[in-house]
């Protein structure tokens, strides 16, 4: 009697397949958004060529933008708990696409100022809604292929439009902040039409983020990846700077070589998702903070376009290992009708490197030049990857 055949689910079906339609709406509406993302990749150009500031006011500018994104996060993280993931983060984008165009108009320092910090508020607010929705709607075992998709639309999208932004630079700043406003009511319209409110039924726990702050492995997760966020935000404050400036590279060239960080995700991602998946996730992810910190730290000796491209080859080989695995760990330690909260905190992490990573980026670029700035960020990044393995243990325990 012979064995009954198996047969193996093809490429498109293991990587693609039986996720819920809801979860493809947000997918869907994730990518238009990147596809319109060019504000943020070159804001520090923008401030510093077409509003003449200095580097270090210039930073300044952008923590102020994470000063606002600090308070976002804690408020986008209560909201989707309390009002609900939909609401949270369509009325986010449609601020984010108001707030993208004050800025684009704003020629003092002042106004200039005042925007960014209610685009910071407003921007980010749609993560925490978008980390929950993704854990109510995809089972246990598909999250880390789930939230790895999500990663894969991010870049599929950014993958274009670095290259587009780019190019539009050029020929205006003004051209980025109106594809990425359009690009903002694309995804809030998409949302609210095809993705029904996830929030689990019941009253909504009281109160703020005590009961998360309570959690100590929680806050240990939320310190380690605030190291990992301030290596990786230096590659929207202050690398477009450092290479457009000290390295003498073109926004053109730029854009172009970035544009490889999404291209080799886009590519390389979906191959190694589900092996990546069946890993510890904590081993897998300090495995991929310690290459991401590698690359950085080669970018002190890059003198030509070739070169960027070989170190964002090294620390992109690092984000396709983190891919999926980050969000994963977040979904396990949260409970289903927190998810909100401590997707908030989450977020808070990223907030904050979004304040602190261009004042140290700048700071040490100014005093130092690039090897001071991207040894520093290397190194962080290596404290980084050795808190993660700490975690392991409690992380697997739970």
């Amino acid at each position: 009697m012979t064995s009954p055949v198996v047969e193996k689910p093809s490429f498109l079906r293991s990587t693609f397949g039986g996720l819920p339609r809801p979860f493809w709406a947000l997918w869907g509406g994730t990518l238009v958004n990147r596809l319109g993302t060019m504000v943020m990749p070159f804001t520090g150009v923008y401030l510093t060529q077409a509003r003449g500031l200095s580097v270090a006011t210039a930073g300044l500018v952008m923590a102020v933008f994470g000063a606002g994104s600090l308070v976002s996060q804690l408020l986008a993280g209560v909201l989707a708990d309390r009002i609900g993931r939909r609401a949270t983060l369509a009325g986010g984008m449609l601020a984010s696409a108001v707030m993208m165009l004050a800025l684009g108009y704003s020629t003092t320092l002042p106004g200039i100022l005042a925007s960014m910090f209610a685009l910071g508020l407003v921007v980010d607010a749609y993560r925490p809604a978008s980390n929950a929705m993704v854990a109510d709607l995809v089972s246990p075992v598909e999250r880390p292929r789930a939230y790895g998709l999500l990663f894969w639309a991010i870049n599929l999208g950014y993958s274009v439009g670095m290259t587009a932004g780019g190019w539009l630079a050029e020929a205006g700043f003004l051209w980025l902040f109106w594809v990425d406003a359009v690009s903002c009511v694309a995804f809030a319209v998409l949302v609210w039409r095809a993705v029904p409110e996830t929030r689990p039924a019941g009253r909504p726990e009281a109160g703020g983020f005590g009961v998360v702050l309570r959690d100590r492995l929680m806050v240990g997760y939320t310190l380690v990846m605030l190291g990992d966020a301030l290596v990786y935000s230096q590659t929207f404050t202050t690398l477009p700077m450092a290479m457009t400036g000290e390295a003498g590279l073109t926004y053109a060239q730029f854009g172009l070589a970035m544009a490889l960080n999404g291209v080799l995700i886009v590519i390389v991602q979906p191959l190694v998702s589900g092996w990546l998946g069946r890993r510890d996730p904590a081993r897998t992810l300090a495995l991929g903070v310690a290459v991401m910190s590698v690359g950085f730290a080669l970018t002190a000796f890059v003198t030509s376009t070739f070169w960027l491209a070989v170190t964002i080859a090294v620390w992109t080989a690092g984000e396709i290992v983190i891919a999926g695995i980050a969000g994963t760990i977040l979904a396990t330690l949260a409970p289903p009708h927190l998810r909100g909260r401590y997707a908030g905190l989450f977020g808070f992490a990223w907030s904050a490197a979004a304040v602190l990573a261009p004042l140290m980026g700048s700071g040490l670029l100014e005093a130092g030049g690039q090897k001071a700035l991207w040894f520093t960020t290397g190194g962080i990044g290596l404290v980084t990857a050795a808190g993660m393995l700490a975690l392991g243990p409690a992380i697997r325990r739970r």
